[in-house]
């Protein structure tokens, strides 16, 4: 409720007026003195009194209103005076422009006697400054000044196409010029017609309507000057003719809400003393029933309250101790405009909300951990790191020890099973000076009646709030339990990890402080548990899972690789932390001693695409079996990849191949070339012997499963001692760098050439660390070699049945100068029947070729695109058991196809083997056949 003695205009120095209103109402009596005319009449006038603020705001009002409306007129006048000079030089100029006789007098003899005569008569008829009649190149016709009739003119003189209008500033001020083009019938124009008039003779507006302006401005000050008498007389009235009853009545309620608010209110004077005090006020500050009228300094108050009521700063819900009692202080100034001439204070008496006060703000610190238990429990789904930030929000705000034991095939991802007795522990932290007893890793039993055995049995939380009174605790581990109460440690609440009803494990909160864990407390351990079981799970989920792919993914890739005469291999491969992806290797022994080097990626990561790998493996694996260029290979895996895309969908699949990249390289050694091809994948490094460092620019072709574009193939010829580099986009790109700082880097790691590829792959792998790596790394590294030439021979063979001994003879001799007499018999058997199948089959040119490698190898080629195969004959049969013995006697062989034709290669041990003669087919088999036959 407002106070009728702190209402501006009432108040009187030092308070007197309010203390007299006081001690009047008290008695009872009336101040029924009558308020002189003369007085209100200055009152009126009085800037002090609202009449006076009204008076001086109407005149304010007025004032700015005639201003606003002189400014607008001026404007207004300003502008149509520009519009008529426009309209009005226009008019003229067009006029006389238009007018045949100004075109017959302009195409005249002597224009200037016929238009400066016409030029006058216009400028006195119609008042305007200039007209000025010109030829088409701007030599003047006519002008008001004689003498600069025949001169050019000023600006552009070539005649505008149309009729323009131009306000320019001139020596009388500002001007409007309109220039009309003078045109021929024919729309030729022969000259211009300018008129000039300044705006001033036309501005008569304003002059015209200033009286009325004026007059009306008289007339509105008169107004507001009668209304603010009006409005004044009535606010007089209002405030000073009130009855004595009504005034009293005002006063009474106004007294009888001070005495009866459960506030106490005080109102200090500009000079500190105490103008009014209710009887709250007086009880809540133990002051004295004659208070009012004092200084606050003389007052028996605490320094702190008396400090604030005589300052001139605000205070809201200011706390302050007075005797027992805690107060909250509001103080505001009493001013309406700022000027400090006083201050109301309110006091409330808050000391029955001490213990709520803090009972709320345990509360809050309860919220705000759960809260960030949710923010920083399960930022990574790893089980031991889990329970580890569990145990790290939870001290020292809630507990002083906090130990987290794990059933063991949780931490393996595993589910539990079976009945619950041990446990391993999984996390561990305490304040200094409280560390367990028991370190990190350790396996514990809880015996039957334990705490922790309890809490599992029943899924609650089990409180011990004092641990030198559980006699069952005690017990179970006399030694250990008397070592954690030496600690200090005399409080416990065990919670058990409950996440879709299975117990994962037990989280033990510990207390050395002077207040113990209490029966509120058990709630809350509860709830932060689950938070944290929830986070648990998910993490023993994803480590199941994460398990179960990198198992899957590492059985699927090469366990081992042998050794090749060709290469010198070594390889790394990674696993993403996030999960297991689909980058796959591979080192494949193709025919004729040559090796292949794959190295693949399949999009996303998981379970999916380690199975997606394996797929696309196999299919290469498959693929290179039929002998095929790198390019072809990658189209027909590319036609799969996009068959399986479609099928999987289609056959209610959850989803299909998102995507993979692959690069395919065939090693030579015999001539030391290199094929390769890739299908969006980052291209190799080439480290030649030198030990420079090139990335080969090879066509990218698009990813698996996109089509539409070729692969194409490149050769490259690799000097013995080079190292070919293969790898995935996961050892290059990362999160803080771009590829480019990648490649640079690996250029760094590997231009260094005399290193074995075993200590190249853990330089590459030292330069560009997998730490925190978001995708897999596959990384391949391969040092070539090239076959000797004593190691290789050949013979080209004519297209005749009798040339078929004179290569077994060749063969023959070639194996006995390599020391290879054992296998003279397999080899000549087979030679025999593949240089046969050549003249009798193919076409010329036929060449024969052995290897001496890790195997004998014998390779027939010929011209014809016509593959043989393998079939069975009929014991009546005079043919057909050639390529019978050829499988039978050769380890391995197969067919594949040039550019000019096909290759039919063999492999055979180096020393007999299966194809010597002391095998199940001797040499007397041979000797059934003659070289025709054969």
């Amino acid at each position: 409720m407002p106070l009728p003695e702190c209402r501006p205009g009432h108040r009187e120095q030092n308070g007197g007026v309010i203390a007299h209103s006081r001690r009047s109402l008290r008695r009872g009596g009336r101040d029924n003195s009558p308020t002189p005319p003369t007085g209100r009449l200055r009152s009126l006038f009085r800037p002090r009194t609202v009449a006076g603020q009204v008076f001086l705001l109407q005149v304010v009002i007025a004032v700015l209103i005639v201003a606003a409306a002189l400014v607008a007129l001026v404007l207004q006048a300003g502008d149509d005076s520009a519009k008529d000079a426009r309209e009005r030089s226009l008019g003229i100029a067009e006029t006389l422009a238009y007018a045949p006789d100004t075109l017959q007098a302009m195409t005249g003899p002597n224009p200037t006697k016929v238009l400066q005569p016409v030029a006058q008569k216009i400028m006195k008829g119609t008042d305007v400054d200039l007209v000025v009649i010109y030829s088409k190149d701007g030599i003047r016709y006519t002008h008001p000044n004689p003498a600069f009739i025949g001169k050019p003119v000023f600006g552009p003189r070539k005649p505008p196409p149309s009729a323009v209008t131009h306000t320019i500033r001139t020596t009388q001020g500002r001007s409007v010029v309109s220039y009309v083009p003078v045109t021929k019938p024919g729309g030729g124009a022969v000259g211009t017609v300018a008129v000039a008039i300044s705006v001033q003779k036309v501005e008569t507006t304003a002059g015209r309507q200033l009286p009325v302006l004026l007059g009306t401005a008289a007339g509105a000050l008169v107004l507001a000057a009668a209304g603010t008498a009006l409005v004044s007389r009535r606010l007089l009235r209002q405030t000073h003719g009130l009855g004595p009853a009504e005034m009293t009545r005002m006063y009474d309620h106004h007294d009888a809400v001070l005495h009866a608010v459960r506030e106490g209110v005080l109102i200090v004077g500009g000079d500190g003393q105490l103008l009014l005090a209710n009887d709250e006020a007086l009880r809540l500050l133990e002051l004295p029933p004659d208070a009012e009228g004092q200084k606050v300094t003389d007052l028996p108050l605490d320094a702190g309250i008396a400090e604030l009521l005589t300052s001139e700063r605000t205070a809201s819900d200011e706390v302050h101790l007075t005797a027992d009692t805690l107060l909250a202080v509001n103080k505001r100034p009493t001013a309406p405009y700022g000027e400090y001439e006083g201050s109301v204070v309110t006091l409330r008496d808050t000391t029955e909300l001490r213990a709520l006060s803090g009972r709320a703000e345990v509360a809050r610190e309860r919220l705000k951990l759960l809260y960030d238990a949710g923010m920083k429990i399960g930022t990574t789904l790893d089980v031991s790191r889990t329970a580890q930030e569990l145990a790290d929000v939870a001290v020292p705000r809630f507990a002083d020890v906090v130990t987290v034991e794990l059933v063991e095939e949780v931490l393996r991802g595993q589910e539990p099973t079976g009945a619950i007795s041990e446990m391993r522990r999984a996390a561990v932290r305490g304040r200094p000076g409280c560390q367990p007893l028991v370190e990190v890793g350790r396996r514990l039993s809880f015996a039957p009646g334990s705490p922790q055995a309890r809490c599992v049995e029943s899924g609650r939380g089990v409180l011990e709030a004092e641990l030198t009174e559980a006699g069952e605790w005690r017990a179970a581990d006399p030694d250990r339990a008397r070592r954690v109460l030496e600690r200090g440690i005399h409080s416990l609440i065990a919670v058990p990890l409950r996440a879709r009803g299975t117990v994962l494990g037990v989280v033990d909160f510990w207390r050395r402080r002077e207040e113990a864990f209490d029966a509120e407390d058990v709630p809350f351990a509860e709830e932060l548990a689950a938070r944290a079981a929830v986070a648990l799970d998910n993490a023993r989920r994803y480590t199941r899972e994460h398990t179960m792919a990198v198992t899957l993914q590492r059985s699927l890739l090469p366990r081992g690789l042998p050794e090749y005469s060709a290469l010198e291999v070594a390889y790394r491969y990674l696993p993403a932390q996030a999960g297991v992806g689909g980058d796959w290797f591979d080192v494949i022994e193709l025919s004729g001693a040559r090796v292949a080097l794959v190295v693949g990626d399949v999009v996303g990561h998981g379970l999916h695409a380690a199975a997606t790998m394996g797929r696309l493996r196999t299919a290469v694996h498959n693929f290179s079996t039929l002998d095929l260029a790198p390019d072809e290979l990658l189209a027909r895996l590319d036609d799969l990849v996009a068959r399986l895309d479609r099928d999987g969908p289609a056959g209610g699949g959850e989803e299909g191949l998102a995507g993979a990249t692959c690069l395919y390289a065939v090693y030579d050694p015999s001539s030391g070339t290199c094929s390769l091809a890739r299908a969006g994948h980052p291209p190799p490094a080439l480290v030649s012997p030198d030990g420079s460092v090139a990335f080969p620019d090879l066509p990218a072709g698009p990813p698996l499963g996109l089509g539409g574009l070729p692969f194409e193939a490149t050769e490259l010829r690799l000097p013995e001692g080079s190292q070919l580099v293969l790898y995935t986009n996961g050892l290059i790109e990362d999160r803080e760098r771009d590829i480019g700082t990648g490649l640079e880097l690996l250029r760094a790691a590997l231009a260094h050439p005399d290193r074995p590829p075993e200590q190249t792959c853990q330089a590459v792998l030292d330069a560009l660390p997998p730490d925190h790596a978001s995708d897999d790394i596959a990384l391949l590294v391969a040092r070539t070699r090239v076959l000797d030439p004593d190691l290789v021979a050949d013979w080209d063979v004519p297209a005749d049945p009798a040339a078929v001994s004179r290569v077994r003879a060749d063969v023959a001799r070639q194996l006995k100068d390599w020391g290879l007499e054992d296998a003279s018999f397999t080899t000549e058997l087979v030679l025999s029947e593949l240089v046969t199948n050549a003249i009798r089959y193919g076409s010329a040119p036929i060449h024969v070729r052995l290897l001496r490698d890790r195997k004998l190898i014998c390779e027939v080629s010929d011209g014809s695109s016509t593959s043989p195969h393998l079939r069975y004959a009929a014991t009546t049969d005079e043919g057909g058991r050639g390529l019978f013995l050829v499988a039978r006697y050769a380890e391995r062989w197969g067919t594949r196809y040039t550019p000019t034709g096909k290759v039919i290669w063999t492999e055979q041990p180096l020393h007999g083997g299966a194809g010597s003669a002391d095998g199940p087919v001797g040499g007397d088999l041979l000797d059934q056949w003659d070289d025709g036959t054969l």
